[in-house]
């Protein structure tokens, strides 16, 4: 996906960048690919496939959620800033605090929002666990995003602590979401959610499927949850 296919593609769902906006995506491409060499941030270093599958991949979210309204967005292992970063760039109202385990990544994304210009953005050095027992943080947000971070099970435990009642958590996922989601029903009712929707669709050019689960925050999530660091990976909710 070359920039003009980009742009075109991101017109076709409604969404038009202005120059500044392309430019924004320019230098964080530029960025990326110049910190990669000094750290592993990503195995996608072609430009057209950074485009498709980092930064349109990203936004494919606000195609099934409304993102034009200002709320507080929590990103989970976002690693080198995917998905909340491009949703950042194309909907500048949002306030996003991203929390990552490595501090390098973090390191990175400050140096990447200067760069950007990007304002009301927060970097957190934590793990996600310890991050979702924090009475700062807890059940805080409207929105939590994660991007291929863990299975359904684990990754519920992880983000549905964060989200506000009556919030959103939206997981974005590759072909295995079916199976995931059943394997994590437990694990989201546990924590307080409830499947709001789920779309599945294929990226344009390479046709690799995707899908996009809206879990609702119904209730509280008991106090026991998240458990100390690394639990839910060796033992999820399931």
């Amino acid at each position: 996906m070359n920039i003009d296919q980009f742009r075109a593609s991101l017109q076709e769902k409604g969404i038009t960048l202005t120059d500044r906006q392309l430019d924004q995506f320019e230098k964080y491409y530029e960025t990326l690919v110049e910190w990669n060499e000094k750290m592993n941030l990503t195995a996608i270093t072609d430009k057209e496939d950074v485009y498709l599958k980092h930064f349109y991949d990203s936004i494919t979210a606000s195609f099934y959620f409304d993102f034009s309204k200002p709320f507080h967005l929590c990103d989970v292992g976002a690693g080198a800033g995917f998905p909340s970063i491009p949703l950042k760039i194309v909907f500048p109202e949002i306030e996003v605090t991203i929390v990552d385990s490595l501090n390098k990544r973090i390191s990175f994304l400050t140096h990447l929002a200067n760069v950007l210009e990007l304002e009301n953005v927060h970097f957190v050095h934590d793990r996600a666990e310890t991050f979702g027992v924090n009475p700062e943080y807890r059940e805080n947000f409207d929105v939590v995003t994660a991007r291929a971070v863990a299975r359904m099970s684990v990754l519920s435990e992880f983000c549905l602590p964060l989200v506000k009642v009556g919030g959103d958590f939206i997981a974005m996922k590759a072909a295995s979401a079916k199976e995931e989601l059943a394997v994590g029903q437990k694990a989201i009712t546990t924590l307080g959610g409830k499947l709001d929707k789920m779309f599945t669709f294929t990226l344009p050019f390479e046709e690799s499927e995707r899908s996009i689960l809206i879990i609702k925050k119904e209730k509280q999530t008991p106090k026991k949850y998240p458990r100390k660091p690394g639990t839910p990976g060796k033992a999820p909710i399931e």
